[in-house]
């Protein structure tokens, strides 16, 4: 039996189980409301207490230190199945959609930018109040984006996902690392129009996707519904690198380069970095002296709500005014420094390779791998430091860390080299153009060498 008769039945087996999996969705969407909401109602954990006698740091250890750098590690191994199968937000914006208005879809919906613009405002605002340190912030920002889901769920599209599809944060973030995914729902279109017996009822295709032309697996939740389908979608293996390189030249958008650039690589090391970076604190205390000898006291003052700026006092953790401005600023320099270099340097490997086509889109899927590694690497880092408080010497984490990120350089590389040759860049103009891309590869590799070893 051929690896992709096994693993096409396990396709065919989420189609005939989908009751299971829905009972499946409904338990996760339990423990999930259970996990946000009961330790918001809680006092502050004190300094004594751990992960299994607290629930508070408990319910933080499972969604910042095991559920979110888990989930993007499972989109890289086996596509969107968490968006599919698992994920809460989905199943109740599908669930309250079967009851809600049932109206189409409107244009400003369906923009591009939204996926960008939402990983942005969310990732920026979670910095500003603390989300993965305190209950209430979480609760604020999953369970406002749980809120948001079901509402648009209501308004628009029958039994559909239009917040999954267009506006969910970490939408266009799953997209990128799906390309990696080794698991992909292949049809053969030809087949799909042939339509041979036995010819099953349509699926329901909650995030709205053309399966018949769909290439790829970036937007694909991994459902299953459509397993079989006409004998023409089949669960199947594929070489880690196809979607970049082959789908990638037809479907590599410029939101895909803004997201991954400014997004998952820029903004995102900014906000892993700004509570160890030496910078970050130089930049706020000489601003500080600068207000003093002024006489300007009030962005001094931290009497900021919590829900807008940090404000615990029960656990001497406060944000005054000046600290969210810092905040703002490093994150807004680290997205548009790194993000805006790589942007530079990739613009310059276009040009000398000869612009041919979408080079440029083409080549900035290639850093989808440094992108994904930086990801697992920035959200780790609480799981590693929640495990230090109980205790864990963890001596292995530093050379892991080092492995993975010379990995993911390595593999980024390798992806734009091959790139290249598909964009028929040739002899000088092709070395050029990849000397363009080790420094872009050594710009990020740097910034992550400074969080975890030049600055510790």
């Amino acid at each position: 039996m051929s690896v992709n008769t096994v693993i096409g039945g396990f396709g065919d087996a989420l189609r005939r189980h989908g009751r299971l999996i829905r009972g499946l969705q409904w338990a996760v969407v339990v423990a999930y409301g259970l996990l946000l909401v009961a330790p918001a109602l809680l006092p502050l954990p004190d300094s004594q207490a751990r992960i299994f006698d607290n629930l508070t740091l408990l319910a933080q250890f499972i969604f910042w230190g095991l559920w979110w750098p888990f989930v993007l590690l499972s989109v890289v191994l086996f596509g969107r199945l968490w968006c599919g199968v698992l994920c809460p937000e989905g199943a109740l914006s599908e669930w309250i959609s079967w009851r809600g208005l049932g109206r189409g879809t409107p244009r400003w919906i369906r923009w591009g930018g939204w996926p960008t613009l939402a990983f942005i405002l969310t990732t920026v605002y979670g910095q500003l109040i603390s989300v993965y340190d305190y209950a209430q912030a979480a609760l604020l920002i999953l369970g406002g984006s749980t809120v948001a889901a079901m509402l648009v769920g209501f308004l628009y599209g029958r039994g559909k996902r239009v917040w999954c599809r267009y506006l969910c944060p970490v939408s266009g973030v799953f997209a990128l690392l799906a390309r990696l995914a080794p698991l992909h729902y292949k049809v053969d279109e030809q087949r799909w129009l042939d339509n041979p017996p036995p010819r099953q009822p349509p699926p329901n295709c909650a995030p709205l996707l053309d399966i018949r032309r769909m290439q790829g697996g970036a937007d694909c939740h991994a459902c299953g519904r459509c397993s079989g389908q006409r004998d023409a979608v089949r669960l199947s293996v594929r070489s880690v690198n196809d979607d970049v390189l082959i789908v990638g030249v037809r479907h590599a958008g410029h939101w895909d380069s803004r997201l991954l650039l400014f997004g998952v690589i820029g903004l995102a090391m900014g906000a892993f970095q700004w509570t160890v970076s030496p910078w970050f604190i130089a930049l706020k205390q000489a601003t500080a002296s600068w207000l003093v000898e002024r006489d300007i006291y009030w962005p001094l003052q931290a009497d900021a709500p919590w829900w807008l700026l940090t404000h615990y006092p029960q656990a001497n953790d406060l944000f005054n005014w000046l600290d969210g401005l810092m905040i703002l600023t490093y994150l807004s320099a680290s997205a548009l420094l790194l993000g805006g270099g790589l942007w530079l340097l990739l613009r310059a490997a276009a040009y000398v390779a000869g612009r041919n086509g979408n080079v440029f889109e083409h080549l900035a899927l290639s850093l989808i791998p440094l992108g994904a590694c930086g990801l697992f690497l920035g959200l780790s880092a609480t799981t590693v430091k929640l495990l230090r408080y109980e205790g864990l010497a963890l001596a292995w984490v530093q050379p892991t860390r080092a492995a993975l990120l010379a990995g993911a350089i390595a593999w980024s590389l390798w992806l734009g080299w091959q790139v290249l040759s598909r964009h028929a860049a040739r002899g000088l103009n092709r070395l050029a153009a990849f000397t363009c891309l080790l420094l872009a590869s050594a710009w990020v590799g740097y910034g992550w060498w400074l969080q975890f070893w030049g600055w510790s």
